[in-house]
């Protein structure tokens, strides 16, 4: 085996959520040229029809599922969606998540709990239920090749105004990534994504603003906004036989950032 054939996915059958655009899309299509079956979920059945076909166009097959994932049956039932439609399950993209910035005096109990449900117990209840199918999946000699992945994000790690309730969230989900692969070792990794600024429907209102977009890049060490392709290919690294000693990590994929490279402009509390 050359060390390319180990950057494959061969056979394998994934799960990707918010697939329909950005890195979820991205994910889905990278998967399926490395190699896996994917089934694709998103709230928008048009845009994951594209995405499927794209998958096909590289000789894959796709299942796809609209659903509102923020819904814990929906998102678990994607895990017997996977198993139904091709009899075995491998890889796990819990991509789904995400919480508009705010201020922190209007960042409510509820707006907390609403952004951890979205970004951590999404991620859980389709884990919970793809676990016992990954087992019982046939190994065919690939070991080591189950895998859950998180989308975190480097909010997670850093600090910044107006993000406490996503910032919270994505630091729970990382260390959900942490203790979740210490619970399922040594049968299924689990490792996450620290993701930074990618250029995804979520920055689009930020592109029009030439003063933001250089708050974007200058404060990013690489100079530049990220592509969704640049998760993707870690994404297919820790799902790959590349990544088979790997679990419990959090890759860091965000241009060298080390702290918040956007001001919002949100309110100080004693202003």
């Amino acid at each position: 085996m050359s060390i390319l054939d180990r950057f494959t996915t061969t056979d394998q059958v994934a799960v990707v959520t918010g697939a329909g655009r950005g890195i979820g899309a991205a994910t889905a299509v990278a998967l399926a040229e490395s190699g896996s079956d994917v089934v694709v979920s998103a709230r928008t059945a048009g845009q994951l029809e594209q995405v499927a076909e794209r998958i096909r166009a590289v000789g894959r097959r796709a299942v796809v599922v609209p659903a509102d994932l923020s819904d814990l049956d929906a998102v678990a039932g994607l895990a017997h969606a996977a198993y139904d439609a091709f009899g075995r399950l491998d890889t796990v993209v819990n991509n789904v998540g995400g919480t508009i910035p705010n201020a922190f005096l209007d960042t409510t109990p509820d707006y907390l709990e609403e952004a951890f449900h979205f970004n951590v117990t999404t991620a859980h209840a389709l884990s919970v239920a793809a676990v016992p199918l990954m087992l019982k999946s046939e190994q065919s000699g690939a070991e080591g090749q189950k895998s859950i992945t998180v989308i975190s994000s480097m909010m997670g790690r850093s600090a910044g105004r107006g993000y406490l309730a996503y910032g919270t969230a994505k630091a729970a989900l990382a260390h959900w990534a942490r203790l979740a692969a210490t619970d399922l070792a040594p049968s299924i990794r689990v490792n996450g994504i620290y993701v930074g600024s990618v250029m995804t429907s979520a920055l689009e209102f930020v592109a029009g603003v030439p003063e933001m977009m250089g708050q974007l890049e200058t404060k990013t060490p690489l100079g530049r906004v990220g592509e969704a392709e640049d998760i993707a290919a870690a994404v297919v690294y820790l799902s790959s036989r590349a990544g088979q000693y790997v679990t419990g990590k959090l890759l860091e994929v965000d241009g060298g950032i080390q702290a918040p490279n956007l001001d919002l402009g949100l309110p100080d509390v004693s202003t």
